[in-house]
């Protein structure tokens, strides 16, 4: 695997998503509504495409050709109703299945670990796109698709994290270790259609 897309590449966990596939020597190109977003020093090693995850012809420009994609798509710090992440995520698996493109990465929330009257009720809008998020991925059955579902995510230094598969191992993982996790879980096969929890470990009293 050499050339990766990734969507959603100015957001916390886009950055450092990016940061880590340069490191692991990748090819990455990235679709910005806004590019002066992303420092100039990471700009300057990736192949920007402008335009937006809602325009379709945005979307197939930056699929092709591509290995496997990335996708750290958030709403900042809003947390009203929305639908912007799943329209969005329809069209990146659309552009995939035309391009022959299998392998993506997605990152949601371990909020859909939860049963839904346990998940805070300030995020119940931001969960409902993320549920409709992970329905679009369980439907893609020709996509190997990985599903991460992170708790709190936290800027403290990369550290040592385990990961779970259907379920939560902690309370917070570091946004370097999540956006490390996005990018290594693309080859491994074992997280293929699987919903991935992952947390820092926490050293034992």
């Amino acid at each position: 695997m050499k050339k990766i897309a990734i969507f959603g590449a100015t957001g916390m966990t886009g950055l450092c998503t990016v940061e880590a596939a340069l490191k692991q020597g990748l090819e990455v190109r990235a679709l910005l509504r806004d590019p002066s977003r992303m420092p100039e020093e990471l700009r300057k090693q990736v192949e920007v495409i402008t335009g937006d995850v809602l325009v379709k012809e945005d979307v197939d420009k930056v699929v092709e050709g591509r290995d496997a994609i990335v996708v750290t798509l958030g709403t900042r710090n809003d947390l009203a109703p929305t639908t912007i992440m799943s329209e969005g995520l329809r069209n990146i698996l659309s552009s995939m299945e035309k391009n022959n493109v299998k392998i993506v990465s997605v990152c949601l929330s371990t909020f859909l670990f939860y049963d839904k009257p346990k998940v805070p009720a300030m995020f119940h809008g931001i969960n409902d796109d993320h549920e409709r998020m992970l329905h679009l991925l369980q439907a893609a059955e020709s996509l190997d698709w990985i599903a991460v579902m992170p708790p709190h995510i936290a800027g403290t230094p990369s550290g040592d994290y385990s990961v779970e598969i259907g379920s939560s191992p902690g309370r917070a993982i570091s946004k370097y270790d999540l956006g490390k996790f996005m990018i290594e879980c693309l080859s491994k096969p074992d997280y293929y259609k699987q919903r991935c929890g992952l947390a820092t470990k926490v050293p034992a009293p």
